[in-house]
């Protein structure tokens, strides 16, 4: 019989302003009370630890995501009808519904249209110099997944701000998530409609969810749901790897020219990148019954929080995981998800990152940091505002 284990307790802050600016000494002080932690005031566990991480994501019949992932029942109750706020075969059916659009064989068949633009936009960007990084990241997912998912071309200029809003309002009531709550309303209304008039483009994610809605395989309400499900998270989770990519190679020159020297080693240092800034925070699972989870006792209904960010920097996990190292294995990193539930966009987010990086790569041959990075604010997100950056050219040529 397993030793029951008393989780200590947490009186912080996980959401405040200091601890999204700068999370990383909280995860520290987290993981030292223990793998599992109380969060006095979210009325939750928090898990710190790698190994809980994971198994409590593998684990989706115990931890469930039906009742929904955010830390406050609004929204949980706001994203039914998506891939994230669903189970078993209702989660494998609306996956499969646009999935194979993400399939490694599909994304094959976009590589040259990524990579093109990736091209035009490092061009671009080295032709200017100077540049905010956040800019030049957001440049390629904001002319690849709109299109992917289908919005129609006249009505994008607020998907950046609704999608980051998607995000925010997942985290706990607090100043923060009610101030994007009216964003993420926007989305909601604006992916309402366009399933309503069904005006998306032809061939697309999106035409293809409508279509499924008008043959009565999915519900009029999923349609909408299901194409904010793939916009927001094919957005920020990869515009936010970019952008980290940037600055820590900013930070660390000797990298960026082994980088140079060996495309080959990309797709790892992108998985280094998506370990050392995860993207994504943390999510919440829902226990269906009475567990454990490390040998403390966790209720029927009580919430957990998986803190993939602190998972990804676990002392148990990692050697010295706060040292960012591109030759370092980071393939069983926590930040794109794990399960059934991991992320069915980090296709297409690893061909984005990795097309403009090597475009980079082909012209860049110093990313300079010119100023303060300021990181955003949200809940769940860890994403850079803004970058200032100088791209210094190869042989001083662009």
């Amino acid at each position: 019989m397993s030793t029951v284990v008393t989780a200590q307790t947490y009186r912080g802050n996980l959401y405040s302003a200091a601890a999204i600016a700068d999370p990383y000494p909280v995860y520290r002080e987290l993981r030292a009370l223990g793998p599992v932690v109380r969060l006095a005031r979210h009325r939750a566990f928090a898990l710190t630890g790698y190994d809980e991480c994971k198994r409590t994501l593998l684990d989706d019949g115990t931890f469930v995501s039906g009742k929904g992932v955010a830390l406050n029942p609004f929204a949980n109750r706001f994203s039914r009808g998506t891939t994230l706020n669903s189970d078993g075969d209702e989660h494998a059916n609306r996956r499969k519904l646009v999935a194979h659009r993400l399939t490694p064989r599909a994304l094959r068949s976009m590589s040259d249209a990524v990579e093109a633009a990736a091209e035009q936009v490092a061009g671009r960007a080295v032709a200017r110099g100077r540049v905010d990084g956040v800019a030049v990241a957001r440049s390629l997912p904001l002319q690849v997944v709109p299109d992917l998912v289908g919005w129609p071309d006249d009505e994008r200029e607020h998907l950046l701000r609704w999608a980051a809003a998607t995000f925010d309002v997942l985290g706990p009531i607090n100043g923060q998530s009610l101030r994007s709550t009216a964003a993420s309303l926007g989305m909601m209304r604006f992916a309402r409609r366009i399933a309503r008039t069904e005006n998306v483009l032809a061939g697309s994610m999106g035409a293809e969810v409508i279509a499924a809605a008008k043959a009565g395989r999915i519900a009029r309400s999923e349609a909408s749901a299901l194409m904010i499900d793939y916009l927001a998270p094919s957005l920020d989770t990869t515009i936010s790897a970019i952008s980290s990519a940037l600055l820590l190679f900013a930070l660390h020159p000797g990298q960026w020219d082994q980088v140079r020297a060996d495309r080959t080693l990309i797709p790892n240092a992108l998985n280094e990148v998506v370990r050392f800034e995860s993207p994504l925070r943390a999510f919440t699972r829902l226990a269906s019954d009475d567990t454990e989870i490390a040998g403390t006792p966790v209720r029927k209904g009580q919430r957990v929080v998986v803190l993939f960010a602190s998972a990804n920097r676990d002392e148990t996990a990692w050697n010295d995981p706060d040292t960012f190292d591109i030759h370092r294995d980071a393939t069983r990193h926590l930040g794109f998800g794990q399960g059934t539930h991991g992320c069915a966009g980090q296709g297409l987010a690893r061909l984005e990152a990795h097309a403009i990086l090597n475009a980079l790569a082909d012209r860049v041959e110093r990313i300079e940091l010119t100023g303060l990075p300021v990181w955003g604010r949200n809940n769940i997100i860890r994403g850079l505002a803004r970058l200032p950056l100088e791209l210094h050219p190869i042989g001083g040529r662009t």
